[in-house]
Order: C-alpha cells, then structure tokens, then sequence
C-alpha cells in the first residue's frame, strides 16, 4: 500500500470539518404554553437523544433552536468526551440550547455513516481535548465553534467511505453477535450451577429450620457515610454479593470514626445475606475471603453465624440457593416500595434447613458441589477474557479504519473479516 507524505494512503486527504460544514441556526421562540422536548448528545458519539420534554415556562432562554435529521451536533462542554452526533430521526424538529451548535454536512464530501463512526474514535477527543479552552474542571472545558472548525478527519473518496461504512457495520454486527453468545454462556453457566445445587440438594429433607444451625442471631452490620476518602475504611456494597458471588471490588470507603472489636468488622469465611434489596436480588448470599481487609458490612447485610459444629458454612451458602429457599424469602421480602423488599433476621432464623444431615455428609456435599462452581468459575473467567477482546476488538478495527488502515478491494471485503 502506498502512502502520501501525512502517513495517509493515496488518494486519501485530511480535511478541516470548515470544508465540508455549514453552521445552521433554525431560531426559534419558546411559548410557556406549550410543551417541548430537548435533546442531548451522548458521550464517545453515541448519538443524539431526547433528553427531557419541559414545558415553555420552565425553560428560562426564550431563545432556542431547532434541530433536523441529518444535521451535525455537538456538546461544546463534553466535546473532550466524544459528545459529537449525526442527528437521527427521533430528535428531528427538536430543542437544543446554545450549548449544542449544530451544522448541515456536505454529503458530496463526506458520508455521514462514515462521520458518525469518526465520531467514535479516539482521535476526535484528543483533538477536542487539545482544542477547548478553558479548566480541567467538567464544566468549564468547552469547545467553542471557532475551535470546532478546526478538528479534521482523513478522508478517502466517497466510495470507499461507503465501503468503509459496510465493513464496520458487519463487524460490529458480528462482535454484537459474539456478545449475545457470551452472554447466553453466561446464563447457561448460571443455570448449570443452579441446576447442580438443585439436584445434589434435592436428597436432603429439611426437617428444621435455619436457627437449629447457628451459634446466635443474625445481625445488621453498619452503613457508615461514605465519603470515599483514600484513607477510609473500606464499607462493601450490596453489590459484593450480587448473584450468589462475593465481589471484593464492591465496596466504598468511610472517613467515620470506627470502633475496635465493633460488630460490624468482616472475619474471612462470614457468611453474609443482603437484608434489603429487589425482590428478585433480596436474601442473595455470599462468603466474605478477607479481602479488602480490614472492611465493614452495612446495615443492609446481615452477617449469618453458623456454628461451626453443626454445620458447614458453605453448605449453609449453598442451600440458601436452593429453589425452595429462594421462593420462601421472596414471598417473606415486605416493605411499601416496589421495588425494594426488606427480611427479618426472624425470617432468616425461620428459613428451612435439613438440621438432621451431619457435618461429614454436608462437608461431603459441599465438595462434589465445590468442584463443579470450580470448574464453571474458570470458564467464566475464559468467557471475561473473549469479553475483553471483544470490547478492545471495535475501536481499534475503527481506528484503523478511519486512518486509511483498513483497505480492503470490494470482492473480499466481508471475507477478510
């Protein structure tokens, strides 16, 4: 491939967006009678959107404007975050204040398909980054309309912008597909191990109750303020145990002052369930490892203290997941939101439990149980690094794309994908 002194491909050029857009300003008066929509522009140009629908009287600038299908949009505020658009046909006839200048696109230079894909790569921020004006600070970093005609883009000819256009489409129908896949995985995963507990569970009659197996009442920890202070104590989140899996990374930080030997300090191996949450995540359980560490539980977990000898704490988490179990927190979970049901540690403590079933049968349980979590957690973790790939996969395929990188003949362009 041949290459023109600017690195681009022959027949390729770097134009100034002043050479292929014309500022447009469809003014409009608001009346307080009536009722508007007003639209955004999404961050890494993913589009425009209708942000809020006001009516007249609650917009305080009388003047605004009107946007239409086809034009270019941007954020001066945010275009350092890829706050760029082509206009789609759910904001045409819209608000947007002064803070969205818009502009018509010469379609004879430039096709807006392949303009909307420059809009997401990381080229345009950092040129927008170079060229707003003003602090650091979110607010104040803007990049005024002067400035604005000043980004560039390189550009091939219209055809094989087009081509370009069909290409990043059908990969990013493609990576689109595989994403779907992996999730299917996932849920097939999470029905596997369901599926396992069920059925290794399913012998065992329960003959009490949750109570027969602790050493005491379960109890709320403590949801100090969090101020995220890089010195603060680390507070989980109801996050942490989100889908039966303790998640480390899910906590904030506190500033308060803490007591030594308190309650609500975490010891590795608790077993810990949220106490409050939506109806299908209430009761959800998970086993503290000791990381982050020392750390604090909030008010809306309770910690489960199981005794030691007569039950296995993992056996305790895993029948917790059992069908059974799940059906009789939900229909315990109360509360006048609905969408956030409360359990009592009564409700806890009443759960059924198979109390009978000795320590060296639950152990063993736990064990052939254990082996299989195991061995879907690594497929897991094969599945997060395709997840991975495939999110780095698009920007780069659209980097190279918009920088003559990715030439390809019309006859083998769906192939070479």
């Amino acid at each position: 491939m041949s290459h023109a002194e600017n690195g681009l491909p022959v027949g390729w050029h770097v134009a100034r967006f002043d050479s292929f857009m014309r500022r447009v300003e469809r003014k409009v008066l608001i009346d307080n009678e009536h009722e508007y929509s007003t639209v955004g522009v999404r961050w890494y140009g993913n589009g425009g959107f209708i942000r809020e629908k006001l009516l007249g009287a609650d917009i305080s600038r009388k003047q605004q404007w009107l946007i239409h299908s086809g034009d270019i949009v941007y954020n001066k505020l945010f275009a350092w975050k890829g706050s760029f658009a082509v206009a789609g046909t759910e904001v045409h006839g819209h608000l947007v204040s002064d803070k969205f200048p818009t502009y018509t696109l010469d379609e004879t230079k430039v096709d807006p398909l392949y303009l909307a894909y420059f809009f997401r790569t990381t080229d345009l921020s950092i040129q927008a980054v170079r060229l707003s004006k003003g602090a650091a600070a979110i607010s104040k970093l803007t990049l005024n309309p002067p400035q604005f005609w000043d980004l560039t883009i390189p550009l091939p000819e219209i055809p094989e912008q087009q081509q370009l256009v069909r290409i990043l489409r059908e990969a990013e129908q493609r990576i689109m597909e595989a994403r779907r896949l992996r999730s299917d995985a996932d849920a097939e995963a999470d029905a596997l191990v369901t599926s396992a507990i069920g059925d290794r569970m399913a012998v065992y009659e329960a003959t009490g109750c949750l109570a027969d197996v602790l050493s005491g009442k379960p109890r709320n920890g403590w949801s100090a303020t969090c101020d995220n202070a890089e010195d603060g104590t680390p507070v989980l989140s109801l996050g942490a145990v989100t889908g039966f899996t303790y998640r480390p990374e899910e906590f904030k930080r506190t500033s308060e002052v803490t007591v030594p030997g308190a309650h609500y300090w975490l010891r590795e191996g608790d077993l810990l369930i949220t106490r409050s949450n939506t109806e299908r995540l209430l009761g959800h359980a998970a086993i503290y490892d000791g990381d982050p560490s020392p750390c604090i539980y909030p008010d809306l977990m309770m910690r489960i203290p199981v005794d030691s000898k007569r039950a296995d704490t993992r056996f305790v988490y895993y029948w917790l997941r059992t069908a059974g179990v799940r059906a009789t927190i939900e229909s315990a979970g109360r509360g006048t939101s609905s969408t956030m049901k409360k359990i009592t540690q009564d409700d806890v403590l009443a759960l059924p439990f198979p109390a009978s079933v000795s320590l060296a049968e639950q152990q063993r349980a736990v064990r052939r149980l254990d082996t299989i979590v195991e061995s879907v957690a690594e497929l897991r973790r094969v599945q997060t690094q395709t997840r991975e790939h495939l999110d780095a996969l698009f920007p780069a395929l659209l980097d190279r794309a918009c920088h003559g990188e990715l030439r390809v003949s019309t006859p083998v362009a769906t192939g070479a994908l």
